[in-house]
């Protein structure tokens, strides 16, 4: 299959609207800036680069060309000018990947995902992880990831974390890792650029091994997930919701999935496959943020 390069194509192009609300929610909490700078003075960004560095194995295209293959190309078709580094790590019983580096950008996958995922498919999974790199969000990712450690480091400090996690920077951190989870699908179907695949990839992601997809389970699946993403939950209080997210052993793939099938049927997807300029009006750019000096 030939896979369309979307040259010039932004993250606002294909960004959840659930994903925007949450990240301005957040964004606008006292408390966070002032949290983000500690991550940086306890260099966060390095240390999670190192423990890459010393503990996973760098991915090439002489090790494990069958890992390197898929994620240059999702590279290529979203459009990411620097190639980031891939790294292998150890199986878990489930498909994890990750990705950390505002600096400088690491890739995970675990072996689980290089075993259980076919070429089409880890497409879908790399344009998911490359989604962060468009838009420029990887230090909330890894605030969300160190976000227990920096309670119990900060507990003592003047900072005050309880009082910031009391008021709801926790929860809307979490909440908005949930709603990026949208945003990053939406990326990965726009890289493997099939729905069927995008559809298996998220199953596997669920925990369902190739032997157990069948037809028939494939198109239960999407029946619940449509009925799913047709139910209203506008009834359940905000907190529930964000707590039931910040839940790190419930995927929510059902939900995920029914979602990305509505932005499919609404026709959004294909109007950006097929669009001929990808290219955001100049008025619409704007400078990134940087790590080390937007403070």
């Amino acid at each position: 299959m030939t896979r369309k390069i979307l040259t010039g194509i932004s993250s606002t192009a294909y960004e959840h609207p659930f994903d925007r609300k949450a990240l301005a929610s957040l964004q606008n909490m006292p408390g966070v800036s002032p949290l983000l700078k500690k991550v940086n003075e306890y260099g966060i960004d390095r240390l999670l680069r190192l423990q890459s560095l010393g503990s996973e194995i760098r991915v090439t295209p002489r090790n494990f060309p069958q890992l390197y293959q898929p994620f240059l190309e999702a590279c290529q078709v979203l459009d990411i000018a620097t190639v980031p580094e891939l790294y292998l790590f150890r199986g878990t019983g489930h498909i994890k990947t990750y990705i950390i580096g505002v600096e400088k950008t690491i890739v995970r996958i675990n072996l689980d995902g290089m075993e259980w995922l076919n070429y089409d498919e880890l497409l879908f999974i790399f344009g998911y992880e490359i989604a962060r790199i468009k838009s420029q969000h990887i230090i909330y990712h890894q605030m969300s990831i160190v976000m227990p450690a920096l309670k119990m480091w900060l507990s003592s400090t003047t900072l005050g974390i309880g009082g910031l996690v009391a008021g709801g920077v926790e929860l809307a951190l979490y909440n908005w890792v949930m709603m990026a989870k949208f945003t990053a699908d939406r990326a990965g179907l726009l890289t493997c650029q099939d729905v069927n695949v995008a559809t298996t990839a998220l199953m596997k992601l669920a925990g369902l091994p190739e032997e157990y997809l069948t037809t028939d389970v494939i198109e239960d699946f999407l029946i619940q997930s449509r009925e799913f993403a047709a139910n209203s939950f506008d009834s359940l209080d905000q907190v529930t919701k964000i707590l039931s997210y910040s839940e790190s052993s419930l995927s929510w793939l059902v939900m995920r999935t029914g979602e990305l099938l509505k932005w499919v049927d609404s026709g959004e997807y294909e109007h950006l496959i097929q669009a001929e300029n990808l290219k955001p009006p100049e008025t619409e750019e704007k400078e990134g943020w940087n790590f080390l000096t937007s403070w």
